[in-house]
C-alpha cells in the first residue's frame, strides 16, 4: 500500500512540475527561514543558563539621583560586592569585573587584545566556564596572574603548554603569570573574554568606594527565593548609607541605591546599559520569531491554495478510486502522503539553504554559528517535528477537500471540487499578502528611523577622525607624538580624552551656587586635552575652549590645597543650574575640586538617541586620556593613515597601530537597529516573493481553467487589455484588501518601535502607500505575465482545448 502510495505521489509531482517546483521552493524558504531565525530566537533566549548556579546569581545596578537628574546603569563601585556580603547573610559570595583592552606580548609575539577581563578570585567558583588548567580556587587568587582562553593560549603559545609563562601589556607595562587555560566563553553568555585577570591586580582593588562606577558586580545568592528579601533589604540599607555615609538630607529627591537582576533575564530583560556587552531585545526577538512562523504560514498557504485548486484536475481520479472501492481514509492517506513526501524533500533543501546562507546570516547577525549546529540530534530532531506539524497543517485540508465530494456529482462534473474552496484560496490570498505588506511597512518604518540616525545633527563631526589606544606607558612620549602627527600637512588637529564623544559613560555631580545656596546636579562627565572641542567639531555657545594656560592653574603642591580647574559645559547642564549660557561663564563649580566655568558647548548627542540629551561637564586633565583622536582631511586617506602609521611605530613600538574611526564608534551604538533593518528587509522580500510565486501558480491554474472562457471573448470582440483586467481584477482587489488590513497593523507595530527613541523620525503616509504600491505591482507583474499569454493566444486554440 506504501509502495503504491508513494508511486503515485511521484508521478503527481511530476506531472504538475510547476506547481510541485514552487511548493518545493516554497516550503523549503520557509523552513530554511525557521531554522536560520530559530537558531537566533534560542541562542538569544539561552542566554547564561550554561551556569549551573544561575537561578543563584544576580547582577547589580546602580541608580542614583543627584540635583533633579539621575543616573542608572550596570556599573557600580568597588565596595558593593563585600559590603553587600558582609551585611546581608543571603549573599554566599560576589565578582566584580571590568572589562580592558591592551596590547599583550609574548616573546616576540604581541597582539592588541580587546576582550580583557578582570574579576575577582571567585569567578570560576560562581560561573561555569570550564577551567581545562588550573585550580578554579588559586587561578585568581593574587595580583598579577591570568587565565587564557583556549583560542588565546593557542595564538600566543601555540601547542606548548602555557602554564607558569610570563606575558607583557602595554610594552611591559605589568607582567602577568600565566597560571590556567580556561574553555572558550560560549556564544550565548554575556560575559566574552580572551583572558582573565585576578581583579587584585588593580590598585582600584585596594579601596572600596561606593561611587567609582567602573565595574560590574554580581552576587552569589544562598537560596533562589531570596532574590525578593534580598531586594528589600538592599533599599532599606541604602537608605540608611544615605543618611549615614552621603549625608543626603532625609526627605531630598536625591537618592542613591542598587537594584538586583536575575542572571538569566538580564540579555533580553534589563533596561540600563553599560554592561560587559550589549544587552539584546526580547521585543526584537519575538519579531523575529513572529516573521519566521509568518513566512512559514505564507509557504503552507501557497500549498493549501494550489493543491485545492488542482482538485478538478484529479476529480476524476478520486472518483475511479472510489468505483474500485477506495474509502475515504485511503484517499485522504494518499494526499497526506504526498504533502509528507514534498515536506521531507523540501526539508533537505531547506538544509541545503542553510549551509549555504549560514556565512550571510552570520554577518547580519553578527553571530558565530558554525554547519555543524544543523546536525546536532535537537536541532534535527526539531527540524522533522517541524516538518512533520507542516506536512499535516497543509495537506488536512485540501485532502478532506478533495475526498468529501459524492461519487456522482464528481462523474458528472469534476470541476465542482475546486469550485468548491474559491472562498478559502481568496482568505488565503490575503493572509498572504497582509504579511507580505504588513514586513514590508514595518521594513520602511525601521530603514526610515537608521537612516534619520545616520544623517541627523550629532552636533560633533564624527568624519575623518582616526581613534587610537593610549595607555599609561605612552605618557612619557604623548605630547612628542601629538606634535608629531602635527607636522603631517594632512592632519588637521590633535586631542585625547578619556573616551568617544559618541557614548560617554562617565557618571558624576556637580555642586554650584544658582543664587538661592549650594545645588548639586548629576551630569555626565568627561576629562580632554587641549583642541578638543577643535578635534570634535563642538560649537560654543558662550566663553572660551581650554588654552595651555589653564594646566598652570592645576597646582598639585600643598596637597592640592591651591588646585583650580576649567570646566565646559553643555546647554542642559547651564539650564539644570537655572543660568543662561552668558551668565554661566566665570561661574564658580565643584567637581570634587573647585574650579570656573570658561565655556558653554551647544548641546550634542554624547549617548545613544535612545536618550535625551543630559547635562555634561567637560574638563581638562590629560592624565585620564585614553584615547587619541586625529583629525585628517578626506584626500588621500590612505597615505595619510600610512603616515601616521609609520610615525606611531618609531615613537610606541612595543604596540601595533590599531586604528579605527570614530563613526565606528557611533555606527556600534546602533548596531542592533541596523541588523534588524537587514533582517526585515531580507525576510520582507522572502515573504512578498513567497506570496507572488503562489499568486504566479494560482494564476496559471485558473487561467488554464478559464482557457475556453477567453476564447470566446475574444471570438466576440474582447481585446487584449479586457482580457488583461478579467484575470488580474480579481486578484488585485484582494490585495487591496490585504492592504488595507495590514496598512493599521504596521502603523501600531512601528510606532510601538519608535517609542523606544527620544530623537525619532516621523511616520508619515506616503510610507504605508509606498508599501502597498509595492504589493500591488509585483502582484501585477506575478498574474499579468499568464493572463497575457492567455489574451495574446489564437482564440481557436484555446476554443480547442476542450
Amino acid at each position: 500500500m506504501i509502495k503504491n502510495y508513494l508511486k503515485i505521489a511521484f508521478r503527481n509531482l511530476k506531472k504538475y512540475k510547476l506547481y510541485t517546483a514552487i511548493n518545493v521552493l516554497g516550503l523549503s524558504v520557509g523552513i530554511a527561514s525557521c531554522l536560520l531565525i530559530g537558531m537566533y530566537v534560542w541562542t538569544e533566549c539561552s542566554y547564561d543558563v550554561f551556569n549551573s548556579k544561575a537561578d543563584r546569581i544576580v547582577r547589580v545596578t546602580m541608580d542614583y539621583s543627584t540635583g533633579g537628574s539621575g543616573w542608572k546603569g550596570a556599573l557600580t563601585g568597588t565596595k558593593v560586592g563585600p559590603q553587600f556580603k558582609r551585611t546581608f547573610p543571603q549573599v554566599e559570595d560576589y565578582v566584580r569585573l571590568m572589562k580592558s583592552a591592551a596590547s599583550i606580548a609574548a616573546g616576540a609575539t604581541a597582539f592588541d587584545e580587546k576582550k580583557i577581563l578582570y574579576a575577582d578570585k571567585s569567578f570560576f567558583r560562581i560561573f561555569s566556564f570550564p577551567l581545562l588548567t588550573g585550580n578554579p580556587e588559586t587561578v585568581l587568587n593574587g595580583p598579577q596572574k591570568i587565565v587564557l582562553s583556549r583560542t588565546m593560549a593557542k595564538r600566543y603559545f601555540g601547542n606548548e603548554n602555557p602554564v607558569g609563562k610570563r606575558l607583557r601589556f602595554n610594552g611591559g607595562e605589568n607582567e602577568y603569570e600565566v597560571t590556567g587555560i580556561a574553555g572558550d566563553a560560549p556564544l550565548n553568555s554575556q560575559i566574552q573574554y580572551d583572558c582573565i585577570v585576578s581583579f587584585s591586580s588593580l590598585a582600584a582593588s585596594k579601596t572600596e568606594y561606593w561611587n567609582t562606577a567602573n565595574y560590574v558586580t554580581y552576587l552569589l545568592m544562598k537560596d533562589a527565593d531570596q532574590f525578593n528579601s534580598l531586594s528589600a533589604g538592599i533599599t532599606a540599607y541604602m537608605k540608611k548609607v544615605n543618611r549615614d555615609e552621603m549625608a543626603i538630607v532625609p526627605g531630598s529627591t536625591d537618592y542613591w541605591t542598587y537594584h538586583l537582576e536575575p542572571l538569566k533575564r538580564v540579555h533580553l530583560y534589563s533596561t540600563v546599559d553599560a554592561g560587559l556587552e550589549p544587552r539584546g531585545n526580547i521585543t526584537y526577538v519575538y519579531i523575529l520569531g513572529g516573521i519566521a512562523l509568518l513566512i512559514l504560514l505564507i509557504a503552507c498557504v501557497n500549498y493549501t491554495n494550489l493543491a485545492t485548486a488542482q482538485s478538478s484536475s484529479r476529480s476524476i481520479e478520486i472518483g475511479v478510486r472510489k468505483v474500485l472501492g477506495a474509502e475515504k481514509k485511503q484517499l485522504i492517506g494518499q494526499f497526506i502522503g504526498e504533502s509528507f513526501l514534498m515536506a521531507f524533500i523540501s526539508l533537505l533543501l531547506a538544509l541545503g539553504i542553510c549551509m549555504l546562507l549560514l556565512p550571510v546570516f552570520n554577518a547580519i547577525t553578527g553571530k558565530d554559528y558554525a554547519v555543524s549546529g544543523f546536525f546536532h540530534l535537537p536541532v534535527l530532531l526539531a527540524a522533522l517535528l517541524l516538518t512533520v506539524i507542516i506536512a499535516l497543517v497543509s495537506a488536512i485540508y485540501p485532502a478532506i477537500l478533495l475526498t468529501r465530494s459524492r461519487l456522482t456529482s464528481i462523474l458528472k462534473n469534476g470541476a465542482t471540487v475546486a469550485q468548491s474552496g474559491g472562498g478559502l484560496r481568496k482568505a488565503l490570498i490575503i493572509v498572504q499578502f497582509v504579511v507580505a505588506v504588513f514586513l514590508i511597512a514595518v521594513t520602511m518604518i525601521i530603514s526610515s528611523q537608521v537612516k534619520y540616525i545616520q544623517h541627523t545633527d550629532l552636533g560633533y563631526d564624527r568624519e575623518q577622525v582616526v581613534v587610537l589606544p593610549v595607555d599609561y606607558k605612552m605618557s612619557a612620549v604623548y605630547e612628542q607624538l601629538k606634535d608629531a602627527f602635527r607636522t603631517n600637512p594632512d592632519v588637521v588637529s590633535v586631542t585625547g580624552a578619556y573616551e568617544a564623544p559618541a557614548s560617554i559613560g562617565w557618571g558624576d555631580a556637580i555642586t554650584a551656587d544658582d543664587g538661592s545656596g549650594p545645588k548639586e546636579l548629576s551630569v555626565s562627565a568627561t576629562p580632554v586635552d587641549l583642541d578638543y572641542l577643535k578635534t570634535m567639531g563642538i560649537q560654543l555657545a558662550a566663553g572660551r575652549d581650554f588654552q595651555r594656560s589653564d594646566f598652570a592653574l592645576q597646582d598639585t603642591s600643598n596637597e592640592y590645597k591651591n588646585y583650580q580647574s576649567t570646566y565646559i559645559l553643555n546647554e542642559k547642564a547651564v539650564r539644570d543650574l537655572g543660568w543662561t549660557p552668558q551668565d554661566a561663564i566665570g561661574r564658580k563649580i565643584t567637581r570634587g575640586e573647585p574650579g570656573t566655568v570658561v565655556g558653554v558647548v551647544k548641546d550634542f548627542h554624547f549617548e545613544s538617541l535612545h536618550d535625551r540629551i543630559g547635562p555634561l561637564v567637560i574638563f581638562l586633565d590629560t592624565t585620564m586620556v585614553r584615547e587619541l583622536f586625529v583629525k585628517i582631511r578626506s584626500k588621500n586617506m590612505a597615505g595619510t593613515i600610512t603616515a601616521l602609521s609609520t610615525i606611531w611605530k618609531s615613537r610606541v613600538p612595543y604596540r601595533s597601530f590599531d586604528y579605527r574611526f570614530l563613526d565606528d564608534d557611533f555606527n556600534d551604538l546602533y548596531v542592533t537597529e541596523q541588523r534588524t533593518a537587514t533582517l526585515f528587509t531580507t525576510f520582507a522580500g522572502i515573504a512578498i516573493v513567497l506570496s507572488c510565486l503562489g499568486l504566479f501558480a494560482l494564476a496559471a491554474f485558473v487561467t488554464v481553467q478559464r482557457t475556453k472562457e477567453i476564447g470566446i471573448r475574444k471570438v466576440l470582440g474582447a481585446n487584449e487589455g479586457n482580457i488583461l483586467l478579467l484575470i488580474t481584477r480579481r486578484f488585485l482587489l484582494l490585495v487591496i484588501v490585504a492592504i488595507l488590513i495590514a496598512t493599521p497593523l504596521a502603523w501600531l507595530v512601528g510606532n510601538s518601535w519608535l517609542a523606544g527613541f527620544a530623537y525619532r523620525t516621523q511616520l508619515h503616509a506616503w510610507l504605508f502607500v509606498v508599501a502597498g504600491l509595492v504589493a500591488l505591482l509585483v502582484a501585477f507583474c506575478a498574474v499579468s505575465y499568464h493572463a497575457l499569454r492567455a489574451a495574446l493566444a489564437n482564440p481557436v486554440e484555446a476554443l480547442r482545448t476542450e
